[in-house]
């Protein structure tokens, strides 16, 4: 018997303004900077309720180092917690790297990564590589059409989280027509749970919507550098008031997430799954991500566990742009690695940013500061 419907707060997308690209570098689907920024209301014709008041851990800073180090620097406290020094400046770049038979890599250096940004070639400035706590939203489809397929979307779903970070911290967003917050950002699994399985699936799909509202969730509540949004869907968008442009540049345009992308196609109308391919690869590739098109349920455990292992494994490689950031506008980036150890290495990461100059803040990081060669183990 299918859970019976609840009641939850919408997604509101805050007015956030978007930065307006640069003429001479444009991504894919942002090819009309003259279109009007619209702003996203998605008011709801039921009672909201409040989301439950789980606290995130605040970062600590009790024993963490001044943030008078220079950018890019990493320090010991005396808990045995690392401090990172970001200059907002700094462009940092998460970084997956896969060898030519599609294996990740876990044993590069700082000197392995070459860098462009419009072409010009960069200076990397600051290297880490460790399992870093994040900041997660996941975005389920709650449409008519899911109804047969969220108890094995919903296992898949925790099953991502279990295998993550115990650190990382979520929020549930589950869409139709209109996005709603079902669990608000907490590292309490339990109430993640309760989030995943509120949902009460008619209606249809308002994707570009729910990626937006759920960027902007994260812009203004995340506590991790490290973002990502976890997107489980069905069909392709047929409801949104935004456009796919629209939602990449909300995402890019707030220094967003890694977008990770789950299309469940496999029983869709051909035009249909052309179209929620193209959506669900964009949405991806322009920020680092993967887009997973699995066969059938069975397939789609595997997938979160493999997104969970992505994440957790992850180069963070940064640069001071040549550029200066009160330019604006936006930068495509290019990475490579090259090492004597491996051949036809691959980087994932994504593919441009708007330039926004800032000041200088510290954030909390776990573990061993230093490049190592494999993997940490996972609790």
């Amino acid at each position: 018997m299918p859970p019976q419907p609840v009641q939850a707060r919408p997604v509101q997308s805050q007015p956030v303004p978007a930065p307006q690209p640069a003429a001479q570098a444009q991504p894919a689907e942002l090819n009309n900077p003259q279109q009007p920024e619209k702003q996203l209301d998605l008011a709801v014709d039921r009672d909201p309720i409040p989301t439950p008041d789980v606290a995130v851990p605040p970062v600590s800073t009790a024993n963490a180092p001044s943030v008078s180090g220079p950018a890019g620097e990493i320090r010991k406290g005396e808990n045995g917690v690392y401090t990172l020094h970001e200059d907002v400046d700094e462009v940092l770049l998460d970084c997956t790297v896969i060898d030519e038979k599609g294996r990740p890599v876990f044993d590069l250096r700082k000197g392995d990564f070459r860098i462009w940004e419009d072409g010009a070639p960069q200076a990397t400035s600051s290297f880490v590589h460790q399992d870093q706590p994040v900041s997660m939203g996941i975005l389920i489809d709650n449409s008519g059409s899911m109804l047969d397929k969220r108890s094995a979307v919903n296992a898949a779903a925790m099953k991502l989280l279990t295998e993550s970070n115990p650190r990382d911290a979520a929020f549930v967003v589950n869409f139709n027509d209109r996005a709603y917050l079902d669990q608000g950002f907490t590292v309490d699994r339990v109430a993640l749970n309760r989030g995943v399985s509120h949902f009460d699936s008619r209606g249809t799909t308002a994707l570009y919507d729910a990626v937006a509202a759920s960027a902007d969730e994260l812009a203004h509540h995340a506590k991790q550098r490290k973002q990502v949004l976890l997107i489980i869907t069905d069909g392709a968008d047929n409801a949104s008031r935004l456009t796919l442009r629209d939602a990449i540049r909300r995402v890019q345009g707030l220094a967003g997430p890694v977008v990770y992308t789950i299309g469940l196609l496999y029983d869709s109308d051909p035009k249909e799954v052309l179209k929620g391919r193209g959506d669900l690869e964009a949405l991806s590739a322009e920020t680092g991500g993967l887009a997973y098109f699995p066969r059938s349920l069975d397939e789609v455990s595997e997938i979160a566990s493999e997104v969970a292992r992505d994440i957790r494994n992850q180069y963070v490689v940064g640069y001071h742009s040549t550029k200066a950031a009160s330019l604006g506008g936006y930068r495509q980036v290019h990475v490579e690695a090259v090492s004597p150890g491996h051949k036809n290495l691959t980087v994932r990461t994504r593919r441009g940013y708007y330039a926004q100059s800032g000041q200088k803040k510290s954030m909390e990081t776990a573990g061993d500061a230093t490049s190592r060669a494999a993997p940490q183990s996972q609790p």
